[in-house]
Parts: structure tokens; sequence; C-alpha cells
């Protein structure tokens, strides 16, 4: 990773959408793998799919999305989406790691964008600094690695 601070430049948002549908699709694979006897099982029954989809399938994928999202982008400065695309998390005011507790607030924004039609997102079109909303709840930008 990048340690020298005047060469940062804000990562693109076709790299930051490519990390998400990596992370995604890998968070994704996880759950189904951790669920996929429930998921066999409930395939012949319509409602008993759906009940799985909405009840058994939800928290798990939004604890597994926080812990994954908080871990990684404290840890590393990137999950493993923004490894692959060669982006990472810094804090907006030191341009350095993120904290645990930014991190965590980062990943609750994101969860937050996502379950209302990902306007979150969206935001980050719009600001200089490419924010999207999640960005703003943590104190983070998304540069190049």
């Amino acid at each position: 990773m990048q340690n020298n601070n005047e060469d940062l430049q804000l990562a693109s948002m076709r790299s930051r959408a490519f990390a998400f549908v990596i992370d995604d699709l890998l968070v994704t694979f996880i759950v189904l793998v951790i669920f996929w006897e429930n998921i066999v099982a409930a395939q012949d029954n319509i409602d008993a799919m759906m009940y799985l989809v909405k009840v058994d399938l939800v928290m798990p994928l939004i604890i597994l999305k926080v812990v994954y999202q908080t871990f990684f982008v404290w840890y590393y400065g990137a999950t493993i989406g923004k490894i692959i695309t060669k982006i990472r998390v810094i804090d907006v005011n030191s341009w350095d790691r993120v904290s645990l507790f930014s991190s965590f607030l980062r990943s609750g924004g994101r969860i937050f964008s996502e379950m209302f039609f990902y306007v979150g997102f969206l935001i980050g079109f719009f600001n200089d600094g490419r924010k999207t909303f999640h960005d703003i709840t943590g104190k983070t930008l998304v540069v190049n690695a």
C-alpha cells in the first residue's frame, strides 16, 4: 500500500462499483455455503423458501456484511474487493488508517444505504470527494492504493 500522502488520488466510481460487486458476491457465497442445507430443504416449498429468505437469511447476511466490512476496512484498509481493484479506505482527517469505530460506522452507513435503494451510494456522484453516505458517516475517503 501507498504511504506517500502527497500522491493520493480519489478512487474512480467504476473501481468502487467493481469492488462492491466483488464483495457482495463473496459475502453472498459465504451465506449460501452456511445455509445450503436449509436452502435445499426449502427448495420444493415456495412458502418455506420465502420464509427462509425473509427471516433466516436476512439477519445473518446483514451481520456478516457488517463484520466483513468493519474488519477488513479497519485491519487492512480495504475489503477483498477493494484490494483486487487496488483502492483503499483512509481517514478523511489524518489520511491514515481508519479506526475500528469509524470502520464500524462506515459499515453501518453502507447497510443503511443498501436498505434504502442505494441512495447513499448515489450521493458519491454529486460531491467533490466522491463521498457516499457511508464515507460521510465513517469520515473516510476511498483512494487509489
